[in-house]
């Protein structure tokens, strides 16, 4: 069966629920997700979010992080908090006949979360450690600079880890501060799936959710990313150009024109080889090991962005063909031969996009989430398969913020 969406009443507050029965394994997954109690909510605390996120992953209070681990793994239950920008997740799989024992422990959790000086000791010298390993790997200093320069002075500028003041700042009380207004009824959604029945599975969601305090949800903030076109160049010892590059895309994740974005961004870049900027600069001119580049439509940003690793001498050629590659494709569009390329992966690929449970109750609740309607992306396909060479070009030449890049480059 397909996944469905209905809300339930716990406390006078409609919680959403996605839900699909797949009886050919005897497992089940749940996803307890907070809306808008992401990164975007760290405020003056950058790695906030993330940071009690780790500390939900110590465990209970009453048994302390190892009696607690060691019950879910002599139950095989795996269970993990994370976090993005914009949600906090609780990620729940297990055996069907151990679901009654893991949904317990959830709910220990949710009420009784490990927040002791022992447990925020422990993650403050984790995360430091990641800091600190983070500093010689070039991907991600380029991709955060890139980061930052494209949303500089909104909630996405910072780094969603953290850094080194602030974690070492961080009090339980901040940790405290954020369960309380995050981890409550009016941000809750579950997806859930498996081989459970709706009756049953709805009776263990009213279980664990019946505790948490109503609370209250602000909306998604929108932040565009900045059109002022920067360059940051930071030295380190390497033997390879570390280029991030990215621009604005002034299109919204549920905007009646975004299956036209989804095509583009294929064509252009998104398609590894056969995309018009790997056949260009690695193909052609050989002058990067690997190119890539794609449109993010999300709720709270929507954004251009791409990447390419060359050697440090061709790192000026490789960006200048980076920009005629996107100036052309502003100005002439793309030809029917990729939209028909385009349209036949996008359409052939699907069925490995809906093979397993956990993809399709991951894009039932994107669906969702985004404001558009269960089974969107069925209609996306068909929107796809009747696109015209001519409205595609429209769409891609209206959109010329894309030629205001920013550059993040990490070189010798």
């Amino acid at each position: 069966m397909s996944a469905i969406i209905k809300k339930i009443n716990i406390s006078g507050v409609q919680v959403p629920v996605i839900y699909e029965q797949d009886n050919s394994l005897p497992v089940v997954s749940l996803e307890l997700i907070f809306r808008n109690s992401g990164s975007l909510e760290d405020g003056n605390f950058p790695g906030l979010a993330r940071f009690s996120s780790k500390m939900f992953n110590e465990g209970t209070k009453t048994l302390g992080s190892t009696k607690f681990s060691e019950i879910l793994d002599d139950n095989a239950i795996s269970l993990n908090a994370s976090n993005g920008n914009e949600t906090f997740v609780f990620d729940l799989n297990v055996l069907k006949e151990k679901f009654p024992l893991a949904i317990k422990e959830l709910k220990e959790l949710l009420k009784d979360p490990n927040l002791s000086e022992e447990s925020l000791k422990k993650v403050k010298t984790m995360t430091l450690g990641e800091l600190l390993s983070k500093e010689d790997d070039f991907d991600y200093i380029a991709s955060l600079n890139l980061k930052e320069i494209l949303f500089d002075g909104t909630p996405l500028g910072h780094n969603s880890l953290g850094n080194k003041e602030s974690i070492k700042s961080l009090k339980l009380e901040n940790i405290e501060s954020f369960i309380r207004k995050h981890i409550v009824l009016n941000r809750a959604m579950v997806v859930i799936g498996g081989d459970i029945e709706e009756t049953k599975a709805i009776k263990y969601i009213e279980k664990f959710l019946s505790e948490l305090p109503k609370g209250e949800c602000q909306k998604v903030g929108f932040y565009n990313a900045n059109d002022k076109e920067k360059i940051r160049i930071i030295k380190k010892e390497t033997k390879q150009a570390y280029v991030y590059f990215g621009a604005p895309f002034y299109l919204k994740v549920n905007d009646k024109d975004a299956y036209k974005a989804k095509v583009a961004g294929f064509i252009l870049g998104s398609s590894g080889f056969g995309s018009r900027l790997m056949e260009e600069i690695r193909v052609k001119k050989g002058l990067a090991y690997s190119v890539y580049s794609k449109i993010n439509l999300n709720k709270s940003y929507s954004n251009f962005s791409g990447y390419l690793q060359t050697k440090i001498q061709t790192k000026d050629e490789a960006i200048a063909c980076v920009k005629e590659i996107i100036e052309n494709f502003i100005k002439k569009g793309a030809t029917e031969e990729e939209l028909n390329s385009a349209k036949e992966f996008l359409e052939g690929s699907e069925p490995l996009r809906v093979e397993t449970l956990s993809q399709r109750l991951n894009r039932a609740f994107f669906e969702y989430y985004r404001g558009l309607k269960i089974g969107y992306s069925k209609d996306e396909l068909k929107l796809i398969k009747q696109l015209s060479l001519k409205d595609l070009n429209d769409f891609i030449s209206k959109h010329s913020e894309i030629l205001k890049l920013s550059f993040s480059i990490v070189t010798d």
